[in-house]
């Protein structure tokens, strides 16, 4: 038999796995989606096609000059565009474990494990400063 310490351990980590699992599947589903409406050309790219062929070989500073693509979160201006939109996914997928960690903390709290919940708010901290570009060293 499971001793109550090992069960609400277990209990822990089924819900922050299913929320996980929840999570990279929207997120790969969304990749997919996008993917296809670009491959589809369901919407206008950010990049035109004709273009494409002679930027891509380009250093990252001319590129980003020659098509007016804009850098860090710029990105989210420009989503509305095919080549741009599978972006959405792969922010989805770089984020997909915040809403499991966060979803844990109260379990911790209710058992007053206080540095589960000390480590779970310092991921979501690392992941959320990393996603801010505020470290970036790109000028």
């Amino acid at each position: 038999m499971m001793s109550p310490s090992k069960s609400s351990h277990a209990s822990d980590a089924a819900r922050y796995a299913l929320l996980l699992q929840w999570g990279t599947r929207t997120g790969l589903l969304v990749l997919i989606l996008t993917f296809t409406a670009y491959l589809l050309e369901l919407t206008d790219p950010h990049v035109p096609l004709r273009l494409l062929s002679s930027v891509w070989d380009q250093p990252l500073a001319r590129y980003l000059q020659l098509t007016a693509t804009p850098t860090g979160w710029g990105w989210v201006s420009t989503a509305r565009h095919a080549d741009m939109n599978t972006l959405v996914g792969i922010a989805l997928l770089a984020t997909c474990s915040v809403p499991p960690l966060l979803a844990v903390i109260p379990l911790f709290l209710k058992r007053r494990e206080f540095y589960y919940v000390g480590f779970c708010l310092l991921q979501v901290l690392i992941l959320l400063t990393a996603a801010s570009g505020l470290l970036s060293v790109w000028k």
